[in-house]
């Protein structure tokens, strides 16, 4: 049998009146005696197929109206173009066939907990919500490669095994190699400064690993990670580097995935915001706000904005409670979705007014020397609706490769770039110490053996130059973009401390 020619959905404005067929899956289905609507979906959109009875054949009629969520078919029949349907075509079916028909798919258009969506990831995948992060994601990923590859970067790929410490032995994970211990890259930095020393401006970019035990919505074991690394530069260029490349990915995500955010309920008037200039404070200054009155108010008002929310959300929970007599199959469903997610809305809500007091008060307890935590930060960055640089951070509290400042000896040239509406660090990065006598006593201080960074101590030695770089966090960009609240759900396979089920 001669296979058919398909037609993509995302195609289908260029074929208004003409007659095409559709390969996808059955996204939702309902019928309305003698029409069948078909939501099919199939990789580039959705697109609702109507089912006159006669004009097919009866038999395959009824088949199509039993057919079960994610049965894969081939429809064929006229484009016709349709404001009110789902990506604003549809089509007059004038024939169909079965691929293969899907019986009770666990995943039914109510909503399900975490775990059990986690369990069925493989499944999980075909949701509108992961198709249009995943889009989202691809287009960052994109972005990413053309911003660098567009201004004058080399990709380097560095090693994901590395016998040396990067970001802290706590985080780092040991694994056994030929009988002699290694560990999976934290970051590929050291390595990166190396071949900035050959090429000028340089970047890796792949998975990255952190064996941080942590169950936050902010923390994956295993992500990915672009690290620019440039050889002359100084910190207020690497700012403008890092604000110049976030703004270019927003810009990406906008154009060309605005149907995307408008699905997910993204913050689009916010994300239009992210211009330059960003905030900039240094870390003394952000001291000063967290233990300052402007914190005290704002929390109280935020908290206040919780309890108003609270009792909307409430409100909403018992007019759907009450008895839905009347409503139709799909009215019912809609209604009994909506009460699933206002459940969670009202948990997260509750969680929200719990946490507020104890961020707030350790706003108010926060002390110079501190590393910023994850409530600090989340206060800073809600407190602005731009990304916010904070930099000199305490050298304590900051990696052995980081440049000290030489005008103020207790800080050091780094940053970090919180992103806006409470998503916090998306982008961490400093200059390097480009001294060879400072950097082997920070090896030495740290207690690592010098014998084992010799190589990137040789960097020093042999033309040494002011140098720095940042890394961006891929999946904790996507999440701030998209406006979702765990960071899990911004990669396909996520691995986590206490998950990894495929």
């Amino acid at each position: 049998m001669k296979k058919e020619v398909l037609t993509c959905i995302s195609q289908l404005g260029g074929h208004v009146g003409g007659e095409v067929t559709l390969g996808g899956w059955l996204y939702r289905g309902r019928s309305s005696g003698k029409v069948l609507f078909l939501v099919v979906r199939d990789g580039t959109g959705l697109c609702q197929c109507i089912v006159e009875k006669g004009k097919i054949d009866d038999e395959l009629f009824e088949q199509l109206k039993h057919l079960g969520q994610e049965s894969s078919l081939c429809v064929t029949g006229t484009v016709r173009k349709e404001d009110r349907s789902v990506g604003g075509f549809e089509l007059a079916v004038s024939a169909a066939r079965i691929v293969n028909e899907a019986v009770d798919y666990p995943i039914t258009p109510k909503s399900h907990g975490v775990d059990f969506l986690l369990k069925h990831r493989h499944l999980h995948l075909r949701s509108q919500q992961q198709w249009c992060i995943g889009k989202v994601r691809h287009t960052v990923i994109d972005s990413i490669r053309r911003y660098y590859n567009d201004n004058g970067f080399t990709l380097i790929d560095t090693p994901i095994f590395t016998t040396i410490v990067g970001e802290g032995e706590q985080t780092l994970f040991e694994v056994d190699y030929f009988g002699s211990p290694l560990h999976l890259a934290q970051t590929g930095q050291l390595y990166l400064e190396s071949a900035a020393m050959s090429y000028g401006k340089v970047y890796c970019f792949g998975p990255t690993f952190r064996a941080e035990k942590s169950k936050t919505r902010r923390h994956l074991t295993e992500f990915w990670m672009v690290e620019p690394e440039v050889a002359y530069i100084e910190l207020g260029e690497l700012l403008e580097l890092a604000e110049d490349f976030v703004c270019a990915i927003v810009e990406s995500v906008l154009e060309k995935n605005r149907p995307e955010l408008e699905e997910l309920g993204a913050d689009i008037e916010l994300l239009e915001k992210i211009k330059k200039p960003f905030i900039r404070l240094t870390y003394s200054e952000v001291v000063d706000i967290l233990t300052g009155e402007k914190a005290t108010k704002f929390m109280a008002d935020q908290l206040a904005g919780f309890e108003a929310e609270k009792f909307t959300i409430e409100n909403r929970i018992i007019e759907l409670e009450k008895p839905q007599q009347g409503l139709k199959k799909w009215q019912q469903e809609k209604n009994a979705k909506e009460l699933v997610e206002l459940q969670g809305a009202l948990g997260e809500v509750v969680r929200n007014i719990e946490n507020n007091p104890k961020h707030a008060q350790l706003a108010a307890d926060f002390r110079w020397g501190k590393d910023l935590g994850g409530s600090d930060e989340t206060i800073i960055s809600l407190m602005h609706d731009k990304p916010v640089f904070v930099t000199h951070y305490p050298k304590e509290v900051k990696a052995f490769y980081m440049k000290h400042d030489r005008q103020k000896e207790d800080v050091v040239l780094n940053f970090d770039l919180l992103a806006s509406a409470g998503f916090g660090e998306i982008i961490g990065g400093s200059i390097r110490e480009d001294d060879y006598d400072i950097l082997l006593g920070k090896v030495n201080a740290m207690g690592y053996n010098p014998a084992d960074y010799q190589w990137y101590l040789d960097l020093r030695k042999y033309g040494s130059v002011p140098h720095g770089g940042f890394g961006l966090g891929v999946e904790r960009t996507v999440a701030w973009i998209t406006g979702e609240k765990h960071i899990r759900q911004c990669i396909a396979f996520p691995r986590m401390m206490d998950k990894v089920h495929i």
